[in-house]
């Protein structure tokens, strides 16, 4: 019998704050970007981010890098998190299927879920949203397992 997702045990091994995420992005790409952390659930992570000039292309929606961009920093952390103590996780692999444009001016909203966590690799997936609730891209990243 499975577990309705939300009463699902958490599945993370290593504890962080909201907070603590959204800091840790600092400077790099997703810190430069404003993406920001906003749920910890048992088997997943969300994320945000309003869109302005510095995320869309040339016909002012959605760049197809930045929900890349999404997808590797959701995926990286939520495998990191996934991890004992002692290991750490590198991406391999990525893929992006852009469905729907968001216009520039809008905010979306991303959902990262484990499909695969095993010892040597894990595989999540990423569902980035519009504000109107329509998928705009999915993404799957596939991690590498690795000693600190």
């Amino acid at each position: 019998m499975s577990t309705p997702p939300d009463t699902a045990p958490a599945i993370w091994k290593k504890q962080t704050t909201l907070e603590e995420l959204t800091d840790r992005l600092g400077a790099g790409a997703p810190g430069y970007l404003g993406l920001r952390f906003t749920e910890i659930g048992p088997d997943y992570l969300r994320a945000a981010m309003l869109l302005d000039h510095r995320h869309v292309q040339p016909w002012r929606v959605l760049h197809g890098g930045i929900s890349v961009v999404v997808s590797e920093t959701l995926g990286s952390v939520a495998s990191f998190l996934a991890v004992p103590e002692g290991f750490h996780c590198v991406g391999i692999e990525i893929n992006a299927n852009h469905i729907a444009p968001v216009p520039e001016g809008q905010e979306i909203t991303a959902e990262c879920r484990p499909i695969h966590t095993g010892r040597s690799t894990q595989v999540w997936q990423t569902e980035i949203r519009r504000p109107d609730g329509r998928l705009a891209c999915i993404s799957r990243i596939t991690c590498a397992v690795v000693p600190d």
